[in-house]
């Protein structure tokens, strides 16, 4: 991330750990992206129809309980991930990833804008082999229409831990619009989503 707008306000303790859910539980699902800074897609996911809840965190790599300091230096191979549990009454695992793929750049490797680095890479992580066969027949009809004009670099994983980050995190575009890097980069990306998503958005900024 451009550390000089995107500063955080404190130390806080290691991520804490989830075990891999089923996709299902009960009349929600979930789904797991990283799409570039985690504070970016929360604001998106959590302005959709149907989405209950969107948690940001870490996901993909090979620390155990990482802290946002350890991410950020790139070697710990997590991404910055965003778990999203939605009721698929609603919204289903196509439509999100629709969003997901309209809402970042899929062929850039490692980087999304000015935040370089492996925990900006793009990734689906998925829950179960239904969301793995979607995911990558999805990834196979925009790489054959040449909707991007490169290849699409997009991970497709299982997901096996995902670790909740620190509180300071959690909601932060709601939370802080006044900060640098929400005006600059968020607030942007959100109005060019809202008008193409229009119709799936929430009827008020929850």
């Amino acid at each position: 991330m451009n550390e000089t707008i995107r500063q955080t306000a404190k130390a806080e303790p290691a991520a804490r750990p989830r075990e891999a859910q089923p996709a299902g539980a009960g009349n929600l699902e979930t789904a797991t992206f990283a799409a570039g800074c985690f504070w970016c897609v929360e604001a998106v996911f959590q302005r959709l129809k149907g989405v209950e809840s969107v948690a940001s965190g870490y996901a993909g790599g090979k620390v155990a309980s990482p802290t946002y300091e350890q991410v950020c230096t790139g070697t710990t191979g997590h991404a910055e991930v965003c778990q999203i549990t939605y009721d698929p009454r609603q919204i289903c695992y196509a439509e999100l990833l629709e969003v997901f793929w309209k809402t970042h750049d899929p062929t850039t490797l490692n980087r999304q804008g000015n935040d370089v680095g492996t925990q900006y890479r793009s990734a689906i992580f998925y829950h179960c082999e239904e969301q793995e066969k979607l995911a990558q027949q999805y990834k196979a009809r925009l790489d054959a229409s040449g909707a991007f004009p490169a290849p699409i670099v997009t991970e497709i994983a299982p997901l096996t831990v995902f670790y909740e980050a620190e509180d300071y995190h959690q909601n932060y575009y709601r939370e802080n619009p006044s900060q640098g890097y929400c005006r600059l980069v968020i607030a942007p990306k959100m109005e060019k989503f809202e008008r193409v998503f229009a119709e799936k958005l929430k009827g008020e900024q929850p």
